[in-house]
């Protein structure tokens, strides 16, 4: 499973290598990074002839592109395999759930990320 994950804070990197350091390693996950919306879209451009299924996780609150700015250009041009989208934030306030849903986010996470409670969703 490829994962890309958004999120304007470069430690999350480290983060998820911690936490995914057995699926990493046995290669059942692939991370790739991304430290803002409009660098996200470029990746996402750069890979779109692998035809890859994807999973992304980005966080809301960004400098630049927001991350439901982001959800929405995704949900608008992807559509072979579509991207998984799973929205982080540090703030658990109702309107950013709604509109994330509304964008079609297929999963909402809140700060910090309780890895656990992540592997089970991707189950691994």
């Amino acid at each position: 499973m490829k994962i890309l994950v958004v999120d304007d804070e470069k430690d999350i990197q480290t983060l998820f290598e911690q936490r995914f350091r057995k699926e990493i390693r046995d290669k059942s996950v692939e991370f790739a990074y991304s430290f803002s919306g409009e660098e996200a879209i470029e990746y996402l451009k750069l890979h779109e002839m692998e035809h890859e299924a994807i999973l992304i996780l980005s966080d809301i609150n960004m400098p630049g592109m927001s991350g439901l700015e982001l959800l929405e250009h995704i949900k608008k041009k992807y559509h072979k395999p579509p991207p998984v989208v799973m929205m982080i934030t540090a703030y658990g306030d109702g309107e950013n759930y709604r509109i994330a849903k509304e964008l079609g986010a297929d999963d909402f996470l809140s700060k910090p990320i309780d890895f656990t409670l992540l592997k089970e969703k991707l189950n691994l």
